[in-house]
């Protein structure tokens, strides 16, 4: 493996310049999200970097080549995550068998009502409630400050009332 770039080589500052716009506008058409043409716009940077200048014929085709790689890889990616998604959204629209012997009513309305929260509001409530964790220890797991936490907490039960009082 090689080193690490340290400074960057006038070479591969040359070949910037030169490509780099017009790579992210390639990889936007691909992918059709900036972030992540830019990811592999620079991953293609960063891979021909380790190659060094003598590892390539053709720097501009393999920086080309490179991108419409990294391309259709976050392409790959992204489509496993929605199909992820997908599929536990159908396993949560299918409740087994034995769910409606094992909650009442209460629990099962409290349940679907957290499912209309946002992602962030629902994952603050259950680790507070369910898991029992300090604001500080909900910050950590979820990356986020305590303000944060407080706030998604409050606005969480707050519209969680707001669900279980419509008729």
């Amino acid at each position: 493996m090689a080193p690490p770039l340290r400074r960057a080589e006038p070479w591969l500052v040359a070949l910037h310049r030169a490509h780099h716009r017009d790579l992210v506008r390639l990889a936007t058409l691909l992918v059709d999200d900036q972030g992540s043409a830019e990811e592999a716009v620079q991953d293609a940077y960063v891979a021909l970097a380790r190659r060094g200048p003598a590892g390539v014929e053709d720097p501009e085709a393999y920086l080309r080549t490179a991108v419409v790689n990294n391309a259709r890889s976050a392409l790959r990616k992204r489509r496993v995550r929605r199909n992820h998604l997908r599929s536990i959204q159908r396993d949560r629209a299918a409740p087994g068998a034995d769910q409606a012997v094992l909650l009442d009513e209460d629990a099962r309305r409290v349940l679907a009502a957290l499912d209309e929260l946002s992602g962030r509001q629902r994952e603050v409530l259950v680790l507070r409630y369910w898991a029992d964790l300090s604001e500080a220890e909900i910050a950590t797991a979820l990356g986020i400050s305590a303000g944060s936490v407080k706030t998604h907490a409050h606005r969480g039960i707050a519209a969680l009332a707001r669900i279980l009082e419509a008729p």
